[in-house]
Parts: structure tokens; C-alpha cells; sequence
């Protein structure tokens, strides 16, 4: 029985370590105030890996609790992991095909500035967190997939809208996007691609798989908006030699955006390690 009771005791405080994080203000401005969880390994015994998480919801709802379950399993890898909040500029407003492309497109630039604010803050001044600024990775879901991949590959200096803190010269070393797109496949180079793991449904009828428009709205639609999805990146990056890794859901919708965020995290981790190693691969898996 004491033995028992013991046992139930380490599982409670196992539990409480790894829901251990500081909340943290990156970013202030006017009325706007956003925090970040930041998670940390005990006692790291050299500079950490990051990896900074952005939450999924339209760009309307969410909030940066969806991203603990994903920053508990890094930290048990030894991985640091930033689960942010940002602007969510379209509450209220539509994000769908009756909405208006301009706003959709200021909502992910808004996101993407944010985010450079927030690695800005985590990595630039004394380092107090031991973050290794040269592994910084970037992983968000659906509208956060869409956020980390404009914000790796856009240039900061042309969608600026708060004068960045982020040093111009500044590149991030990875990506994991699930069920993410681009709004233009030419704003990643040979000279700027990333290592990119991805996982997306080839069904899903919101954010495409491939290339078509996004909610798959009519051309005459006012929302009407093309996006590139994973299959389309994956392929582009194949035929730049990229390292990148597609995992696809077969048959599987939207609802597949978090799934390696939600549970089964090792794929990110493992992902994290072999980049960090520096593996070359071009991998397509199906589920």
C-alpha cells in the first residue's frame, strides 16, 4: 500500500514538472500586450533547441494552451518550446469565401510580425534562457502553419509592420506546418529554403493540400484567396534538393491540422533531432 501510494505521488509530481512554464510579455504596443508559456528543460547542460509554437483557429479563436501538450514532450527531449499569442485580427470578421482577401492576408502578416517579435525577444540580449540561436524552429497548426511559413519566407524587411527587433540576417532553421500553405510558392528560393516537415489531409476541404483557392471559394468570390499547400511546398522544395518531410493523411480532412501537436509528438521531436544533426532527406509518408 505504501509502495502504491508512493508510485501515485511521483506520477503527481512528474505531472506538475512537466506542466512547469513561465508566462512571459514579448511584445507591447499601443493597446496591444501579448505573452508567451515558455517551457525549459531542468538544469540544460549546454544552449537549447526552441521551438516556437503558433496555435490554429482562423485567425479568430485559439489561444496558446493548445500548444502545452507539444511543449511538455519537447522539454522531456531536452528541447525548449515557446507557445505564443498573437493578434487575432479576424474575430468578428469572416475567413472564409464571404470574407474579404485583403483582411485575410493583413491577418497572417499581422501573425508573421508578431512571431519575428517574439523570437526577437527570446533570443536577442543576455540569453538568459540558454537559447542555441542557431536552432530555432518554427511549427504552428492550421492558421499558425500558415503564420510560421510566411514568416520564415517572407522578407521582413518589405512586410514589416512594427520596425522588427529581429536581426536582419536572421534565418530560422526549421519548419514543421501542419496543414499550412503559402500564398506564393516563388517566395521560397534555392537560396532560402528551410528544412520543412509537414503533415496535411488530402482531403482537407478548408486549406488545401495542393494548389487551389483557399475554402476552395469561386474565382468571384470576395474571400477568394490561392493558396499552395503542403503537397505543392513539398514538391517545390524536392526540386530545389531541399530536405523536407510530408506526412500524409489519406483520406483525412482539417481536422488532422494539430495531429502531431495533440498527441504522438515524438514525429516533431524526432524531426527536431535529425535536422539538428544535420540529415538531408526528402521523405513522403502516408497514414
Amino acid at each position: 500500500m505504501r509502495l502504491l501510494f508512493t508510485s501515485v505521488l511521483l506520477l503527481l509530481f512528474s505531472d506538475l514538472i512537466g506542466q512547469s512554464f513561465q508566462t512571459l510579455t514579448y511584445f507591447e504596443k499601443d493597446t496591444i500586450s501579448l505573452d508567451l508559456d515558455l517551457f525549459l528543460p531542468d538544469k540544460p547542460k549546454e544552449n537549447l533547441p526552441l521551438v516556437i509554437f503558433v496555435h490554429g483557429g482562423g485567425f479568430a479563436t485559439g489561444d496558446r494552451s493548445s500548444g502545452h501538450a507539444l511543449a511538455n514532450h519537447l522539454v522531456s527531449q531536452g528541447i525548449a518550446c515557446a507557445s505564443i499569442s498573437y493578434t487575432l485580427f479576424m474575430k468578428d470578421k469572416s475567413f472564409s469565401c464571404d470574407g474579404i482577401t485583403a483582411e485575410k492576408i493583413r491577418a497572417i502578416q499581422i501573425a508573421a510580425n508578431q512571431l519575428w517579435e517574439a523570437t526577437a525577444y527570446l533570443i536577442q540580449g543576455k540569453n538568459p534562457y540558454q537559447i542555441d540561436k542557431t536552432n530555432i524552429y518554427l511549427a504552428g497548426s492550421s492558421a499558425g502553419a500558415e503564420t510560421v511559413l510566411h514568416a520564415a519566407y517572407w522578407n521582413r524587411k518589405e512586410m514589416d509592420l512594427f520596425e522588427t527587433s529581429l536581426d536582419s540576417n536572421f534565418r530560422y532553421t526549421g519548419i514543421i506546418a501542419g496543414a499550412g500553405a503559402v500564398l506564393d510558392l516563388n517566395a521560397i528560393t534555392r537560396e532560402n529554403h528551410l528544412p520543412t516537415m509537414m503533415f496535411h489531409g488530402d482531403k482537407d476541404e478548408l486549406v488545401p493540400y495542393a494548389t487551389a483557392a483557399h475554402h476552395y471559394c469561386r474565382p468571384n468570390a470576395s474571400g477568394w484567396m490561392m493558396l499552395f499547400g503542403s503537397y505543392s511546398i513539398a514538391q517545390h522544395l524536392s526540386q530545389q534538393n531541399g530536405t523536407v518531410q510530408l506526412i500524409t493523411f489519406k483520406g483525412g480532412g482539417h481536422d488532422f491540422a494539430n495531429a502531431f501537436f495533440s498527441e504522438n509528438q515524438v514525429v516533431v521531436s524526432d524531426f527536431v533531432k535529425r535536422i539538428k544533426s544535420k540529415e538531408v532527406f526528402c521523405e513522403y509518408r502516408y497514414h
